[in-house]
């Protein structure tokens, strides 16, 4: 089974978070499940882009861009070319390693204000 590790989990400088994912997770669920901070505005349906991470290892495991996820992530900040949305990436047979973007922390801590004084 493959391993996604997750850098800046829960906002920058905490330590990495390391998760078995089955095959076809996206990196969107795997971080649900665990904990980590990828923001979802739009529930991980493909219309926003604040799921951006960076994929710093596994990236040509994880499949092509879609033409949609192309031109969603021409919304994102900081785009890179190691840049994917984690609703569309999904993993497969390698281990992956991401590093959450600043726009998907922020997204996260926007969609729970609740916990904003908590974060900080």
């Amino acid at each position: 089974m493959p391993r996604l590790t997750f850098r800046n989990p829960h906002g920058p400088g905490s330590a990495a978070l390391t998760v078995d994912a089955a095959a076809g997770t996206s990196i969107l669920d795997a971080a649900e499940g665990c904990g980590a901070r990828v923001g979802h505005a739009c529930g991980g349906n493909l219309a926003c882009s604040t799921c951006h991470v960076y994929v710093e290892r596994g990236l040509e495991s994880l499949g092509e861009i879609s033409d949609k996820e192309n031109d969603i992530m021409d919304k994102a900040f900081d785009v890179r070319p190691e840049s994917r949305l984690g609703c569309q990436a999904q993993v497969s047979d390698e281990d992956v390693e991401v590093e959450i973007s600043d726009e998907s922390l922020k997204a996260w801590l926007d969609e729970r204000p609740e916990l904003r004084k908590v974060a900080r």
